[in-house]
């Protein structure tokens, strides 16, 4: 091991928050363990709800400020578990448990780069954030709190891509669909059945797809997900709900996406939300360049992150891998901690280089 105390220091905390239940929307104990642990090693956190933040001493508004975030929310368990999924265990060097790839690891990681980065005097504010909600996409997660932290420069999130830099995300935008028609009886001609005006609409988008995509995100892709209609056997529908998944890529906003979809749809639809957004982060950007000179791969990530409510330059990067989130028997190898801890710092220091 490269960093013995600081991924002892990691593993132990990441038990203690496997061990709090921490479903997003009730993350206060695990926020309260968080907060224990940096006030305990010196830090001087900060808190709004169940979002944590400490800034780097010695702060000069004069230099760029690079944020540090990783999510301390989970998923709800999946059936499956062949371990308890809030009893932390350690197996031929993989830690088990719920969040403990997704994204406890980054989580981890991220704070002791974070703490071994603020010994130094850097060219470069750093912040960390523990942010709460992501899962959800929630208003009270990442999102309540980037208006409360310095102007921020450049973003690194935590999340499991195997500490590959993702420098492209695709976004998500959640449509309502309502196809209209008339109720009547249906052993006689009479109605107008809804059901056959969502068909129409399901198979447009279907087969429809965007001229306009990318290597790193590739086509944007739209996807029903969910449909309902009808009271009974007997009963022409007179309304028809179905629901459309859409992920953006960087070549369309949300709102020109929703904006060809009414033009073309006979459907009355509303979007959920237009804020989760595709994102990218330039090729030529001085901590992808860094990346590159340490043999990482650029890639481009189909799975939506707190990323898509920054506005300003950022890449996903963890340890752990995307495969492995939201799954039975959730693991993060202890070697994969220990690694990113060691790329983080490297990463940062020599960025500007």
């Amino acid at each position: 091991m490269k960093n013995q105390a600081n991924i002892n220091d990691a593993v132990d905390l990441l038990k203690r928050l496997i061990a709090t239940p921490s479903v997003s929307r009730d993350e206060a104990a695990a926020a309260d363990v968080m907060e224990g642990y940096m006030q305990e090693k010196g830090l001087s956190p900060q808190r709004s709800g169940n979002n944590l933040w400490c800034m780097s001493d010695g702060f000069d508004a004069e230099n760029p400020t690079i944020l540090l975030n990783a999510h301390i929310d989970t998923v709800k368990p999946v059936a499956g578990w062949q371990h308890d999924p809030f009893t932390p265990v350690v197996e031929d060097g993989k830690l088990y448990g719920l969040g403990s790839n997704d994204c406890g690891g980054g989580l981890m990681a991220l704070l002791q780069a974070f703490m071994i980065l603020c010994t130094e005097k850097n060219p470069f504010n750093l912040v960390y954030l523990a942010s709460c909600e992501e899962e959800v996409s929630g208003k009270n997660g990442i999102e309540s709190v980037l208006s409360l932290l310095p102007k921020i420069d450049f973003a690194i999130v935590g999340e499991p891509t195997g500490m590959q830099p993702a420098i492209a995300e695709k976004g998500l935008m959640v449509i309502d669909a309502t196809a209209h028609g008339k109720a009547g009886h249906a052993a006689r001609n009479e109605g107008d059945n809804a059901i056959y005006h969502a068909i129409k609409d399901i198979q447009w988008l279907a087969e429809w797809q965007f001229p306009k995509q990318t290597d790193l995100l590739g086509p944007v892709k739209q996807t029903v997900t969910i449909i309902n209609a009808g009271t009974q056997h007997n009963v022409i529908p007179d309304a028809c709900t179905f629901t459309i998944d859409v992920r953006s890529n960087e070549c369309y906003t949300n709102e020109e996406i929703f904006a060809f979809f009414q033009e073309h749809l006979t459907s009355e639809l509303k979007a959920r939300s237009f804020r989760l957004s595709s994102s990218s982060i330039p090729m030529e950007h001085s901590f992808v360049q860094a990346c590159i000179r340490e043999g990482l791969t650029p890639f481009g990530s189909p799975t939506l992150s707190d990323q898509a409510l920054m506005r300003f330059p950022s890449l996903k990067l963890g340890p752990g891998e995307s495969s492995r989130s939201h799954t039975a028997d959730e693991y993060i190898k202890i070697s994969e901690i220990d690694d990113a801890i060691s790329l983080y710092v490297k990463l940062l220091r020599n960025m500007t280089a």
